[in-house]
């Protein structure tokens, strides 16, 4: 069971997610989260020391969150075909995304690239954790038999990742879901060639 001060900076972190997801590290402000919050000053000072470290765990918070949907998600299925499915369905609306602004992981990504090093390598950290992730479950599908060993896992594995995440910025620039729609059933064409 939460605290109270531990609800409060939970509901700090929630609201403030969206806001950093869409405005970016740089362009989030304190005032933003306080007026979405109906909070004062005090409350936010309370719970963080300033804006970078309001930042800082804002960023936890939204990539512990985005890594446990898409955990969730895949957990439900048993075979390694399921489970990569799922995780191409999980993005194919890129115009309403679970948290408000696009992929939290490629946002944080892009904008930390030359911002915000101590940042990128936290994303870093969760890309090479997703990417091991997907090759695991990938190669776990070979040696069940529900994929030939033509399949590369490491390479399959980068693609997928890469294609979805650019696919979701691409589609939300030109406001239409139909090319995701187009790029995942690719996708899952292309996985199900390696089926024995």
């Amino acid at each position: 069971m939460l605290t109270k001060a531990e609800r409060t900076k939970q509901f700090i972190l929630e609201t403030a997610a969206p806001i950093f997801n869409q405005k970016g590290i740089s362009g989030a402000n304190i005032d933003d989260v306080l007026a979405a919050a109906k909070l004062t000053k005090g409350s936010i000072y309370g719970h963080f020391e300033n804006k970078e470290d309001l930042a800082l765990q804002v960023v936890d918070f939204m990539l512990q969150n985005n890594g446990d949907k898409i955990t969730a998600i895949i957990s439900k299925e048993k075979k390694a075909k399921a489970k990569v499915f799922a995780f191409l369905d999980f993005y194919k609306d890129p115009l309403n995304t679970y948290l408000c602004g696009g992929c939290p992981v490629f946002n944080i990504a892009v904008e930390s690239d030359d911002n915000f090093p101590d940042i990128k390598e936290k994303v870093a950290g969760i890309i090479r954790q997703g990417q091991e992730l997907f090759v695991s479950i990938l190669s776990q599908g070979i040696k069940n038999g529900e994929f030939s060993d033509r399949l590369d896992p490491v390479v399959f594995a980068f693609k997928a990742v890469a294609a979805v995440e650019g696919g979701l910025i691409m589609c939300r620039t030109i406001n239409s879901v139909k090319p995701m729609h187009g790029l995942i059933k690719n996708l899952k064409a292309e996985l199900n060639s390696y089926t024995p």
